[in-house]
């Protein structure tokens, strides 16, 4: 499970260390791809692999249904880290999610996000004023 909050650069050649409490999670390779809200998804490929099958499934006579699987998958890149734990973030990657300098990598459960840190702030200044009622509407703690 991936969690937690980390402040990273992207440098001049589109390369961002991966936190090292990511790294093992993550795998040899992994799958970067767009997500949602302006931010990227990476997903390990044993995930990856679940989340293509659902995807398959969908009806490809659905417009809404082709939409979303030539978004999520034209984006798509399998990476790898390097020595220094790095991965390369291919430049169409880098300016759909704005990243040019400063990021900000969250773990969410099974996958990784990495968002630039002014869409990050501006998400989170956003969400958090709502956080209480979103909670109140899709979660029940009361196990």
């Amino acid at each position: 499970m991936f969690m937690g909050e980390y402040h990273h650069n992207v440098d001049d050649k589109g390369r961002m260390i991966i936190p090292s409490r990511f790294r093992e999670g993550l795998g040899a390779s992994f799958v970067i791809t767009r997500g949602m809200d302006g931010c990227l998804f990476i997903y390990p490929m044993d995930e990856w692999e679940r989340l293509e099958k659902k995807l398959k499934s969908l009806p490809f006579t659905k417009k809404d249904a082709r939409a979303f699987t030539r978004f999520f998958f034209s984006g798509a890149a399998e990476c790898e880290l390097d020595k220094q734990g790095r991965t390369s973030i291919p430049s169409t990657l880098r300016h759909y999610a704005g990243l040019t300098k400063e990021c900000v990598v969250i773990g969410v459960s099974t996958r990784v996000e990495i968002w630039s840190k002014e869409r990050w702030d501006d998400y989170f200044e956003e969400s958090q004023e709502s956080f209480s009622e979103i909670a109140e509407n899709i979660v029940d703690f009361d196990f």
